[in-house]
């Protein structure tokens, strides 16, 4: 029998306003039946929307790492699920790409010569308040990390991290909206 979701349980479900899934459905771009005079979702035709909304959706995502190889890793994952990623190497360059284009998700090192990751999220903050950002570290318990606490919400990732652990990151943070 499918597991069916009220409008309040989806838009927990899915980290969104009530009234953003109202939207949606009038739009027609998520899946719903009509049950006597309230809107039902099914638990599975949500979690299939999610997976071609999210995932094939080819999100624009930066990483920005002083290590390429932890670029590279990331690029390697990223693209295999099917998004767009452009890498940066600094704070400075990454900032240029922010400038530039609109990416769904940045993932971003806490620890880097010249501008730290805490500096960039400040940076980040000033030019697109809304774009969402998760840190990766090694260091949960630093000065740094304090230091981008400050600078408001976003995820974290603790190195050592895996394939699955970026591809969570990315189905948590963009759900519906920014590509």
């Amino acid at each position: 029998m499918p597991e069916l979701l009220t409008v309040r349980e989806v838009a927990d479900y899915l980290r969104v306003t009530q009234k953003t899934v109202y939207r949606l459905l009038q739009q027609g771009s998520i899946p719903a039946l009509k049950v006597s005079h309230s809107w039902r979702f099914d638990k599975a035709s949500i979690d299939e929307w999610l997976k071609s909304t999210a995932v094939g959706a080819k999100a624009n995502i930066l990483v920005v790492d002083d290590d390429q190889t932890i670029r590279d890793l990331f690029r390697d994952i990223l693209e295999d699920a099917g998004h767009r990623v452009i890498t940066a190497g600094s704070g400075a360059e990454a900032l240029e790409y922010i400038k530039a284009k609109d990416f769904a998700l940045v993932f971003l090192d806490l620890k880097m010569p010249g501008m730290s990751g805490a500096d960039v999220l400040r940076k980040i903050r000033a030019i697109d308040p809304d774009l969402p950002v998760t840190i990766i570290t090694g260091f949960p318990d630093s000065e740094s990390m304090a230091a981008a606490l400050a600078q408001g919400p976003f995820g974290v990732m603790n190195k050592p991290f895996g394939e699955a652990d970026v591809l969570n990151a990315v189905k948590s943070f963009i759900r519906i909206g920014r590509s």
